[in-house]
């Protein structure tokens, strides 16, 4: 089976386990059907998500110009407490920052390899924590914009980490916690004008990847050094393609690539 277009981060279903689909402009693929088939990908080049040229992709799937001028890769982006909308002031494009900023937040804590604090849009829920490969998440408050949201989780990131430990995510590695008790914890630690919008019954979250087995040693996979690899695929978490030799794929480090997937018809034994 051949397939060819623009790598986007995969779509997801919350099933047991996690359905996950790679979306191409002619097709698109059932990544769970894949699973014990060999597949070759091959790098061909670069489309940026934004433009849609072929120019080098600097981050987030854009090309260097539109990553420092769309509105859709702010600052706020990645520092909600930077959000503007609700003061109507502008980053780059007010109708597009109101559209997405002024529009319900949670504040959650999620397990991928330890607790981590994070905020996003009510919308996201659960596809955020699936994206992260958590297998636990709980929502500590919903707020009507994402400036209150940020300013929550920078009080949260004082007492509870921001980051997931990729490698021991991959590996199925993290912390045995009891994540309500986690969340009533943190409570204490945000400020007054977001306490008054805290989820007072807290309920867990719980989430299931499709993977046969989990890698020993991680190998990355860099198409730009690699621009042809074929492997086995073992499963999927988060945004990774983990393979039979240990090798992981980020698709969503790797979108605005141009790629060609061939598929083999059966699985292998």
């Amino acid at each position: 089976m051949h397939y060819e277009g623009v790598l986007r981060k995969m779509l997801t279903e919350h099933a047991n386990p996690v359905q996950y689909l790679l979306n191409f402009k002619d097709d698109l693929l059932i990544m769970n059907q894949l699973i014990g088939r060999k597949i070759k990908i091959q790098f061909d080049g670069y489309e940026c998500l934004n433009c849609h040229k072929n120019k080098k992709i600097f981050r987030q799937g854009f090309c260097y110009d539109c990553f420092q001028s769309s509105p859709k890769v702010g600052e706020w982006i990645m520092k909600p407490e930077l959000s503007k909308a609700h003061l109507d002031e502008e980053d780059r494009d007010l109708d597009y920052e109101k559209k997405v900023q002024l529009q319900p937040h949670i504040i959650y804590i999620a397990n991928s390899s330890n607790p981590k604090v994070g905020v996003t849009r009510s919308s996201q829920v659960p596809t955020r924590w699936i994206d992260q490969g958590a297998h636990e998440a709980v929502i500590i408050a919903e707020v009507p914009n994402r400036y209150l949201a940020g300013i929550g989780e920078v009080a949260l990131k004082e007492h509870l980490s921001d980051k997931t430990k990729w490698r021991q995510m991959l590996q199925n590695k993290r912390d045995e916690v009891d994540m309500i008790e986690v969340a009533k914890e943190m409570i204490q630690y945000l400020p007054d004008e977001v306490k008054e919008h805290v989820n007072k019954e807290p309920a867990l979250w719980q989430i299931e990847f499709p993977v046969n087995s989990y890698p020993d040693k991680i190998k990355s996979l860099n198409l730009e050094k690699n621009p042809v690899f074929e492997g086995v695929l073992n499963g999927v978490k988060g945004q990774y393609l983990i393979f039979e030799d240990d090798t992981v794929f980020n698709i969503r480090n790797s979108e605005g690539y141009v790629t060609t997937w061939d598929v083999s018809i059966k699985k292998s034994t």
